[in-house]
């Protein structure tokens, strides 16, 4: 399998300091692997911190910066960060408004904000948690108990990140980034499996004319495998799968999102497909994002995240943004 990295060793700290060549608005750590907005702490604004393992780019650290995150802590390749780089991002945003940690429903992730959590609070920095857990097709998964978190953390940290910005206290914040988790859910599938830099090969087995349905961000399996299906039919499906467990009611904001090697030529295409099923379904569609922003390192796929928004929670969703990977309105 070719890779574009020197040695599987140095992936993480490599991307690291390209990312601080590339962004001069983000401090980036690459020993102590925390990135953070330059101008943090921001004087009476909740700090917003996430993370996980690398390998989801632009998840997370491309989400740092104004109207989104003030920093991220990437853990190795699939791999949960440690808590004390959790409390050094804690106490480089705090701005003794408090910190919210945005923590996808991992357990490794979990346990480790958790722990986290109390470290900081000990050190005099109140600390509030949104657990994201959007994914409806499996409920355990091999890295989760319960419903793993997927697209929907993209949501919450943009909607929470801008009621941040705006300087709404930790609990409003709080409150807000659990509206969004709740409103939210998501199915992925798989083309092509993902290797890893250590592996240098496919962590798992899918055969040429087949694919996944219900994959995770790790490349875990889903609800059942099939014959390879059009975009049409997947669009049916994943659509379908997310509609009958979310059952919106109002507008939604929907996110097509690629795992990593899927071409946006592609990915537009299934676009066309999924605004289909949710015109026939009745579901008014307010916003749309197209793109890779969940991904798998090279996995061939997509997946499909809905969040259900009322006249605020639009709002926050329209409000600028000026990370990395998600830049409007300044």
């Amino acid at each position: 399998m070719k890779m574009l990295i020197n040695v599987p060793e140095t992936v993480v700290a490599d991307a690291l300091r390209g990312m601080a060549a590339a962004h001069p608005s983000l401090s980036v750590d690459v020993d102590n692997r925390v990135v953070v907005r330059r101008d943090a702490p921001v004087a009476g604004k909740v700090g917003l911190v996430s993370g996980g393992g690398s390998g989801h780019e632009p998840l997370h650290g491309g989400f740092v910066g104004p109207g989104m995150l003030s920093a991220a802590c990437p853990g190795e390749v699939f791999t949960s960060p440690v808590p004390d780089q959790m409390v050094r991002a804690a106490a480089a945003v705090d701005s003794g408004a408090g910190v919210l940690f945005v923590v996808k429903n991992y357990t490794g992730d979990v346990l480790n904000f958790d722990m986290a959590a109390e470290l900081a609070e000990d050190e005099g920095v109140q600390v509030a948690k949104v657990l994201v857990n959007d994914d409806v097709a499996v409920t355990d998964s091999l890295f989760t108990a319960g419903r793993r978190g997927t697209g929907a953390t993209l949501f919450v940290e943009k909607i929470a990140g801008a009621a941040a910005e705006e300087g709404l206290p930790l609990e409003r914040v709080e409150a807000i980034g659990r509206q969004v988790n709740e409103s939210s859910r998501s199915f992925g599938v798989a083309l092509t499996a993902v290797s890893t830099p250590a592996k240098g090969s496919p962590t798992f087995d899918l055969p040429e004319g087949e694919l996944e349905l219900g994959i995770g961000i790790h490349g875990e399996p889903g609800r059942e495998r099939r014959a390879m299906m059009t975009s049409r039919e997947i669009a049916d499906f994943a659509v379908g799968a997310v509609l009958d467990d979310l059952h919106p009611r109002g507008p939604v904001i929907a996110l097509v999102n690629g795992m990593g090697a899927t071409p946006l030529l592609e990915l537009y295409g299934f676009n066309a497909e999924v605004q289909r099923v949710l015109g026939e379904r009745g579901v008014s569609v307010a916003r749309t994002l197209v793109g890779n922003y969940v991904t798998s390192l090279d996995m061939a796929g997509c997946s499909v995240s809905l969040c259900e928004v009322d006249e605020d929670l639009l709002r926050l969703w329209d409000a600028p943004v000026e990370t990395p990977a998600l830049r409007w309105g300044r």
